[in-house]
């Protein structure tokens, strides 16, 4: 019987509250550990997936687990002074915040490091693959959002989609589904980036006028009827 979210999500702590970090990263335990905070959307999608295709979560948590770290360093750089200047996430000092500017970046970078390696566990290169190419594309989405004026769709596909397309496609992936099968998988994994994207937007009030504005009343209330 399926798993619901908050057992995968239970999963999913464990994993991460275990997980050990190469030795020489020693001086940045602590503020790799303060920066896995979160809801754990996209590790538990990638297990749910990889359920969904009859996978054992032990099977899938090293993919699941890589693309939150992938998340977490994304956080970790956007928050600094240089692109968000943000201070504060979740209700305590950002890493930059509370480590420095200097510590914040090498953070991130063994965020990275790390979830590269724990992709590298599997068997063939593809985990690894999918999760490099999801990287690559929200690290272009973000210089887009810096830049200005681009297309806002194509915006949240690099920069949001990028990461549910890998938490999709890893958990796939890691739960050893034939390449005659992706298509269907990076289809709904496509739509669920950009959908996760709109919603968000909406609720926290300053998408909903750009998200609103061009869509009919009927097109409105089917939204959210949703």
């Amino acid at each position: 019987m399926p798993r619901d979210p908050d057992a995968l999500r239970e999963l999913v702590e464990t994993f991460l509250a275990e997980l050990p970090f190469d030795g020489v990263l020693e001086p940045l335990a602590q503020p790799m550990r303060d920066s896995l905070g979160g809801k754990r959307v996209r590790p538990v999608l990638a297990l749910a997936v990889g359920e969904a295709l009859g996978a054992d979560p032990a099977t899938v948590l090293p993919a699941a687990a890589a693309v939150e770290l992938v998340h977490s360093f994304s956080l970790v750089h956007d928050d600094l002074p240089a692109l968000d200047n943000d201070t504060e996430r979740r209700g305590r000092p950002t890493v930059w915040a509370a480590h420095g500017e200097a510590t914040a970046i090498l953070t991130g970078d063994a965020l990275l490091g790390e979830a590269l390696r724990l992709a590298l566990t599997y068997g063939t290169p593809e985990v690894a693959r999918e999760l490099v190419d999801a990287t690559l594309a929200m690290i272009g989405g973000q210089q887009l959002d810096l830049e200005g004026g681009h297309d806002l769709h194509r915006l949240h596909e690099l920069k949001t989609g990028a990461l549910f397309r890998a938490a999709v496609m890893c958990g796939a992936l890691a739960a050893g589904l034939p390449a005659a099968d992706h298509a269907p998988w990076r289809a709904f994994a496509a739509e669920l980036g950009v959908l996760f994207q709109a919603v968000d937007d909406i609720l926290d009030g300053g998408g909903f006028v750009l998200a609103m504005g061009a869509r009919s009343e009927e097109h409105t209330s089917e939204l959210q009827s949703h």
